[in-house]
């Protein structure tokens, strides 16, 4: 069960808690397929053990994720039929065509997995660090508490360099607020962690070099809560949140963004199902770094404007 390629997991606290990292480092713990098949596998093997209380979920390297792999080597040879296809682009609508796949595959995978995690019988601590993007952010929403270093910032840059309304797993509202959503939406800018924190959207900031120290000290201190009362502390938060339409409107905008790509796909002649530089994008590979969003001026450089 240990035999995992891009992510690990180690025991702490007598195995009560369970550190699960992405580990690939060289690609920044982009989100191809396998890492997040290994990484649902990990989720459910710590809640299937009655000894975990709670589990830490962060990335090795520079970064806690830099998002979908959107075109590695590794995710290229995973997609397309060959020796190296992974399983996953044979079943769960791998092999039907058109918007039909394109649905399913991105329902199991970014979209039903994201949510399995956020409902785990465990109490979940993401624990973040370097620039956490697109959907890095739906790794790090899905658990009940976020700890981050404190240079770390946080963006959806999907909608300015794609032409995506944000990810599958559209929380955003939830977490950043519904006009701080659209301003950060429209125009790709980031936030930092102390504006996270002020958002609630945090709970502790810590420096880098503290980070994997105290939140397994904090780690430790929940786990000592009894395991019934974490649970339904956890379960009546996210029933509430539900009950104020979180999980019909994940549903909701799950669908608006397989509808986005297929409008991309539909006017582009190679199919592609996100924007082109042609439609009003700049191209991601080439589009320089993620400004940050400053309270009292258009754009945080005055050429962007």
């Amino acid at each position: 069960m240990d035999d995992y390629k891009f992510v690990s997991y180690t025991t702490l606290d007598d195995g009560r808690v369970v550190r699960i990292m992405l580990d690939r480092p060289e690609a920044r713990n982009a989100q191809n397929r396998q890492l997040l098949v290994e990484l649902n596998e990990a989720m459910l093997r710590a809640e299937a053990d009655d000894c975990v209380r709670v589990v830490i979920l962060g990335g090795t390297g520079t970064m806690f994720s830099s998002g979908h792999d959107l075109g590695s080597k590794i995710r290229i040879a995973e997609r397309e039929p060959g020796p190296d296809q992974h399983i996953t682009h044979q079943t769960n609508g791998g092999s039907r065509v058109g918007a039909e796949q394109r649905m399913l595959q991105e329902w199991h995978y970014f979209f039903e997995n994201t949510r399995r995690w956020r409902n785990l019988r465990k109490i979940t601590i993401a624990e973040v660090h370097g620039k956490v993007y697109s959907a890095a952010l739906m790794l790090m929403w899905s658990c009940d508490l976020i700890v981050s270093a404190e240079d770390t910032t946080f963006a959806d840059v999907v909608g300015a360099r794609l032409g995506m309304c944000g990810v599958e797993y559209f929380a955003h509202p939830w977490e950043f607020g519904l006009r701080k959503t659209k301003e950060l939406m429209l125009t790709g800018d980031s936030i930092d962690a102390r504006e996270a924190h002020a958002l609630g959207m945090i709970s502790k900031l810590w420096p880098r070099e503290e980070l994997a120290h105290n939140t397994e000290e904090f780690a430790k201190r929940i786990a000592k809560t009894p395991t019934m009362a974490s649970l339904l502390i956890k379960e009546s938060v996210n029933q509430t949140q539900d009950n104020m339409g979180f999980y019909n409107a994940l549903n909701a905008c799950f669908s608006l963004h397989q509808i986005n790509h297929s409008h991309w796909a539909e006017v582009h002649d190679d199919k592609v199902a996100r924007a082109h530089v042609s439609d009003g994008v700049p191209d991601w590979k080439e589009a320089g770094p993620v400004l940050p969003s400053v309270v009292d001026r258009v754009a945080a450089h005055p050429e962007v404007v």
